[in-house]
């Protein structure tokens, strides 16, 4: 499996490569009052509103340092054949590709209930990451006021 590297408070984490959409420069956002500390707001994609996730608060104890090399990562959360659901990552050093195939040793995800997100840790080219899984960084709460169910249109 293919896995997109990056950084968040000097340690390293990776998603799934088939998840991700596009990378994008570090983009303003417009915030969502009440929302938690960790949605930084939302930004126009293609024309679509995108929730985005600041990982530095989600992982660690403050936002990211907003460098030339921190990075939006647009995901798609949505389940295979499902109605796309777009998510903003906000990481650091976003810059490398990898293959869970290279792995000298992993560890296997650890059971965590209140970060659900946290997958297995892998041993790739001398560094130590952690795999997030994307579709469960939100908690359903948060992910179901940020992505209402889509009620089709009255017809005339």
């Amino acid at each position: 499996m293919q896995l997109l590297a990056f950084t968040v408070a000097g340690q390293d984490y990776a998603i799934e490569s088939r998840r991700v959409v596009e990378v994008l420069p570090l983009v303003p956002a417009r915030p969502l009052p009440l929302a938690p500390d960790y949605v930084r707001g939302v930004f126009t994609y293609r024309g679509r509103f995108v929730p985005l996730v600041d990982l530095g608060l989600r992982l660690a104890a403050g936002p990211l340092h907003e460098r030339l090399s921190t990075r939006v990562i647009v995901a798609d959360l949505a389940p295979p054949g499902g109605e796309p659901r777009l998510l903003g990552i906000a990481a650091e050093n976003v810059i490398s590709i990898c293959s869970t195939d290279e792995a000298d040793s992993s560890f296997p995800s650890l059971e965590m209930p209140a970060a659900p997100f946290l997958g297995r840790i892998l041993r790739i080219g001398g560094r130590t990451l952690q795999v997030i899984s994307v579709e469960h960084i939100l908690p359903a709460d948060v992910s179901a006021g940020l992505f209402p169910p889509v009620v089709p249109a009255e017809q005339p």
